[in-house]
């Protein structure tokens, strides 16, 4: 029998039994004078203990507006002190926090309040062009459900004073009434492929993963992390903040959005000694003028996440950005979101070209595709995790559970992946965006891989389009370096001598941007879209 794709994680650490609040209030005792949370485009500065006081200030203002526990409270915001403040008071008092895009449009936002029904919506004025409030008007009749609208830059002051309407007795019985088991925070989906889906994760599935990312990493109170993700992602609220406050860490918030030059400054001169990223925001890093000019030298490790990591990209963000000990975490927002993370003293060949290993208290395994069973060691099929870290549902989805969480509770990622004897995982490409050209199953991230080693190529996204021949056709587009002039005919010969000719991409598009999401997650099923329009039209 050959050895088989399946491993699971150590367990001679235990999983937190607390809910989030127990959480925070324990590290607290442990270091109420030490910073906790820094947001640069506020001025703003908190302690643990001042940050204690704020959340449970506002927790009782919540309290006093009548949300209870169980209530759905919805957060429309960009990266502010507020969002974290928010963040930790909704699980003090056992509220349901719902992250919305700060990206969605009307429709967008209708869906996810309704769906979800929340009752209260926190929200800033806007985000870049987007006028929320005007945004919010479009729908509000359609929102039956929405109680209370609280304006963050307006109503921030008045909502705190309704506090003293609530004692903090009151408040610390409720926190008494929870269980590290209820649902604390809906997540939805991107929807590309039908409505978003919620995903709902308790206190014990976000907190032990945030906690056991940062054991990975090595975290202590010394750390400062650098966060320029946003906080709606798990990204930024779970790899982010609540793994800092679960280690006693700083949270260290460049602005509303990702700056490549606010986020690098913001390393420089808080002497941040982790950065956080999606391996595009590392790209416009290490291609911004000021990465040369500034002393990165506090960092020592980081996060890159959220999409497949070039290689060479890798590379550069451990010798250029002295990230020595950076780390590449894999996983999902319905899995907490991490499943496998690379350590920092993994050899560094696993760390720059793997997902690394399973974390504690988890499993994975790989499936065919085709049939469900456990594939052979060094075979491509899709992975699946189960384990604590896994969602509760999508809210009030039955349906779409069962078609992603499976009898065994194994969720199914949608994700090809190949696992060695090691238990080293390997991330190949979504089983939707693989390329079948002809009864060739091809991998973009193979043909990505080769392209990252022409020396004129910043980034490059490779996608599969029709074909009356083929069935699909593969198709490339590059962004290339500042600069630079690339041909096809240039990169098609590159690729020719490094691939199987099927491999070679027959199409080619080069660009300044890609279509991307609010996380800056590339988006490749609208790349296809364009793609197939542009040559429709030229049919």
């Amino acid at each position: 029998m050959p050895e088989m794709s399946y491993t699971s994680g150590p367990c001679n650490e235990s999983l937190l039994g607390q809910t989030i609040g127990d959480n925070l209030r324990r590290t607290v005792e442990r270091q109420p004078d030490r910073e906790a949370l820094v947001v640069r485009s506020q001025n703003y500065r908190a302690s643990y203990r001042e940050l204690w006081e704020q959340t449970e200030n506002l927790a009782r203002a919540l309290m006093a507006l009548g949300v209870a526990r169980g209530d759905r409270v919805g957060l429309w915001s960009p990266n502010r002190y507020e969002w974290v403040l928010i963040q930790f008071a909704t699980a003090r008092i056992g509220a349901i926090l719902v992250n919305v895009n700060p990206a969605y449009r009307a429709s967008e936002l209708s869906y996810a309040l309704n769906q979800s029904g929340v009752s209260v919506l926190m929200m800033a004025h806007g985000f870049r062009s987007t006028d929320y409030r005007q945004t919010l008007a479009q729908v509000r009749t359609e929102l039956p459900q929405l109680r209370h609208v609280v304006v963050i830059d307006d109503d921030w002051n008045s909502l705190l004073g309704r506090s003293a309407e609530v004692e903090p007795e009151a408040l610390y019985e409720r926190e008494s009434t929870l269980q590290f088991d209820d649902p604390i925070n809906i997540q939805y989906t991107s929807g590309t492929t039908g409505a978003p889906k919620g995903a709902t994760l308790t206190h014990h599935n976000i907190l032990n993963n945030a906690w056991f990312i940062g054991r990975t990493m090595g975290y202590t109170p010394d750390d400062r992390v650098c966060i320029p993700v946003p906080f709606y992602h798990c990204f930024g609220m779970v790899i982010g903040n609540l793994n800092c406050v679960s280690h006693g860490s700083t949270m260290v918030i460049p602005g509303e959005a990702f700056d490549a030059e606010a986020t690098l400054r913001t390393v420089a001169e808080e002497r941040c000694t982790s950065l956080y990223g999606v391996p595009t925001m590392f790209i416009d890093m290490l291609r911004h003028p000021a990465l040369d000019q500034l002393d990165l030298s506090s960092l020592r490790t980081g996060v890159m996440a959220g999409a497949t990591c070039p290689v060479r990209v890798m590379e550069q963000v451990r010798e250029r950005m002295h990230m020595s000990e950076v780390t590449i975490c894999y996983g999902m927002t319905e899995t907490s979101p991490v499943s496998t993370q690379t350590a920092i003293d993994d050899p560094v060949d696993k760390r720059v070209a793997s997902v690394g290993r399973v974390l504690p208290h988890l499993e994975i395994k790989i499936i065919s595709p085709e049939n469900g069973g456990i594939v052979p060691i060094g075979q491509a099929g899709e992975l699946c995790t189960r384990g604590y870290s896994v969602m509760r549902g999508y809210w009030n989805n039955p349906k779409a559970t069962a078609e992603s969480i499976d009898a065994g509770r194994w969720m199914h990622t949608g994700d090809l992946a190949t696992m060695d004897r090691d238990g080293y995982v390997t991330i190949v490409g979504r089983i939707k965006d693989m390329i079948i050209r002809g009864g060739e199953n091809i991998y973009p991230r193979e043909i990505e891989e080769c392209l990252y080693q022409h020396p004129q190529v910043a980034d490059v996204q490779v996608i599969g389009i029709p074909s009356e021949r083929y069935g699909e056709e593969v198709m490339a587009w590059v962004r290339p370096k500042d600069g630079a002039i690339l041909e096809s005919a240039e990169l098609e010969a590159f690729c020719r001598e490094r691939l199987a000719g099927y491999k070679v991409p027959r199409h080619w598009k080069f660009v300044g941007e890609f279509p991307v999401t609010v996380t800056g997650k590339v988006q490749k099923f609208r790349m296809r879209e364009l793609a197939s329009e542009e040559l429709s039209a030229t049919a």
